[in-house]
């Protein structure tokens, strides 16, 4: 098990890192993480919805996508509010819980599929939450050190040394711990190392002699496009190209972050109206409180922004939540995120009403403006209709009006034709194209394996296949 001293200490790569080298050594793995907050999500075969993350972890793994390796997703639609998802479907009623009360509902459910999965492969490599020092939720924990005891599974703990403090934060957190919880920790993980690892000395040994625990692995700087939690694929950094460059509102309950990892440095996230100056395109992504972040589009200014990008030319192009906010109209009178009803931008004649049902699918569509066959796929509670002013292209999930489209097709830049079509309607040139995901997993992999005790992750394994 990978826990973190942290959020975003890179536990979601490390364990697809993981997967991926020990299906290289032969073993039958997979992943699992019990409870995910992310509004990052995608889709399985059977058409149940689970984090991207886990998505990649079991790409990883070579095996099928399965909700049993993430029973319970969070998706947060405000500060104090998420949708459960429970074994891939929305949940209203444990929606509606306060959060300690669900614990006892959902921990049957994770007890459930970890020993499943437990029983079906020859290792399952799992991934915690945030950190288990967090001794105010210890009581109500079903992600981290109780998943980790129901396993008697051997636990890495990762910090991100590029932070700074990593020494502190892994005591600190040892510390925190139970006796029969540090009785798991088999290694510390310094992560995301820039620079000489020599110079760490005497710190290493330090640390095993506060604790009795090694470090077991000084993981370099891994620069890569795999699904965080609800990191960015690209980072908060606005350095995106200054020549010309795509404009992605970061809207506050922005979702399905890793789409647009095809645009690369051409894409620049944006939170004021004076960044879209010099845009050639705008991209409204999706959204889990798509209301909500409609206000903020407008508190901003960037709702007037996108708006005069659009009347002076510009591409724009809605997805999801960001296609149902270029519309005329929202409205939630079943309060699915909140409740409510508000104007759109107006820039597409269509109105959309939020429905309790959700439509989680893997879709395939001709796009007739390319010729393209295009997947994908959809999570939404929005039902969409179209006015006499905009052009349908697909029924139900693409649709253009002059130079505005909007879809509710996520994964559609991952698609090289309609990628390239985009790009051309903006006047950019293509970036070079990312690796395919299965050399990407392969390249992680073996750069963590490489700086890894990797004689322990067999042991841990249960014996070595190599």
């Amino acid at each position: 098990m990978v826990q973190g001293c942290t959020s975003n200490a890179g536990k979601s790569y490390l364990v697809a890192a993981l997967c991926r080298a020990l299906s290289n050594a032969g073993y039958r793995v997979a992943p699992f993480k019990a409870q995910n907050m992310s509004n990052n999500a995608g889709v399985t075969a059977e058409r149940l919805e689970m984090g991207r993350a886990q998505i990649v972890q079991a790409v990883a793994a070579r095996v099928l996508p399965d909700v049993r390796m993430n029973p319970v997703l969070l998706k947060p639609e405000a500060d104090t509010r998420s949708q459960v998802v429970l074994m891939g479907r929305a949940d209203a009623e444990l929606t509606a819980l306060p959060w300690r009360e669900r614990k006892p509902r959902l921990w049957p459910h994770v007890q459930a599929a970890l020993h499943s999965l437990l029983a079906e492969y020859e290792v399952v490599v799992i991934e915690g939450a945030g950190s288990p020092a967090e001794v105010n939720l210890r009581s109500s924990d079903i992600v981290n050190m109780r998943v980790a005891k129901e396993a008697g599974a051997g636990v890495l703990l990762a910090c991100d040394i590029d932070r700074g403090g990593a020494f502190a934060h892994l005591l600190g957190t040892w510390h925190c711990l139970e006796t029969d919880e540090r009785a798991l920790l088999k290694g510390f993980l310094l992560n995301r190392f820039r620079g000489d690892a020599a110079l760490l000395a005497p710190a290493p040994q330090w640390l095993e002699d506060q604790t009795g625990v090694p470090t077991v692995g000084v993981i370099p700087w891994l620069p890569h496009t795999l699904p965080e939690e609800d990191g960015f694929w690209a980072g908060e950094s606005n350095s995106g190209a200054t020549d010309g460059f795509i404009a992605i509102p970061r809207l506050p309950r922005v979702s399905n972050l890793d789409e647009f990892a095809p645009l690369s440095g051409l894409a620049r996230w944006v939170r004021t109206p004076a960044e879209l100056e010099g845009a050639r395109a705008v991209i409204l992504p999706g959204s889990k409180a798509t209301l909500s972040d409609l206000g903020w589009l407008r508190q901003t200014g960037l709702a007037a922004g996108v708006s005069r990008a659009a009347r002076a030319g510009i591409p724009v192009l809605g997805i999801c939540g960001g296609l149902q906010m270029l519309g005329s109209a929202v409205g939630d009178p079943q309060n699915i995120e909140g409740g409510g009803q508000a104007p759109g931008l107006g820039l597409l004649d269509l109105q959309t009403v939020m429905d309790s049902e959700k439509t989680t699918r893997q879709t395939t569509l001709h796009e007739p403006e390319t010729g393209a066959t295009l997947t994908g796929y959809e999570i939404h509670h929005g039902v969409t209709e179209a006015g006499p002013g905009v052009q349908t292209l697909v029924p139900g999930l693409l649709w253009r009006q002059g130079n505005v489209r909007g879809t509710y097709l996520h994964g559609l830049l991952e698609n090289p034709a309609y990628l390239h079509a985009f790009l051309g309607w903006a006047g950019l040139e293509a970036p070079d194209p990312i690796p395919a995901l299965d050399a990407r997993l392969d390249a992680i992999a073996d750069a963590v394996k490489a700086n890894i005790d990797w004689n322990l992750m067999l042991e841990l394994a249960g014996g070595s296949h190599e």
